[in-house]
């Protein structure tokens, strides 16, 4: 059916700007970390956010008070998982994947690469994103919690504390 009644208009259009509205106003009282670069915690609590909004938009058995509930509870869990995992280790282990060395002074590392499901050539090619030209050139590449490459020149080493993340890594290569 392309058309049913101009009230479902009207009432698609009128829950979507609250539904929207008290999304928005959620995410600003939860802060910067819920729009953050996403991990697999982020990126299920992200589809959920908008699975909830859709159903809220669409489904006339779902109303306002019910959807906007359901976002309240889902970025109150999303607040306080992220609250816990800043606080204890055990729960920052739990929703977030350690950083993986994948490049080590100038060296591809490609059992990690192979393991994390990536490419050389996307290691290549994060390389050439921060203009360096040969990886011997590379102190290291990290692959982030989040999924992007971290390319850490040779000049740019200096006491690498940035690498505290994958030190254990470090230490089994040397």
């Amino acid at each position: 059916m392309f058309f049913d009644s101009w009230a479902n208009i009207a009432r698609i259009i009128l829950i979507g700007i609250m539904a929207y509205a008290a999304l928005i106003v959620l995410l600003r009282l939860t802060g910067k970390r819920t729009l953050s670069k996403m991990n697999a915690f982020d990126l299920v609590v992200t589809v959920a956010l908008g699975s909830i909004l859709a159903t809220i938009l669409l489904s006339k058995s779902v109303t306002l008070a019910d959807g906007v509930t359901a976002l309240c509870v889902l970025i109150g869990l999303q607040y306080l998982i992220a609250w816990l995992a800043a606080r204890f280790t055990f729960m920052s282990h739990l929703v977030k994947s350690e950083p993986t060395l994948v490049v080590y002074q100038g060296h591809y590392l490609y059992d990690a690469i192979k393991a994390q499901r990536l490419t050389p050539e996307e290691v290549r090619s994060a390389i050439r994103n921060q203009g360096i030209a040969n990886v011997e050139d590379v102190a290291s590449v990290v692959l982030e919690t989040e999924g992007s490459l971290t390319v850490i020149p040779c000049s740019d080493l200096g006491r690498k504390s940035a690498l505290v993340d994958v030190a254990d890594q470090i230490a089994h290569l040397n």
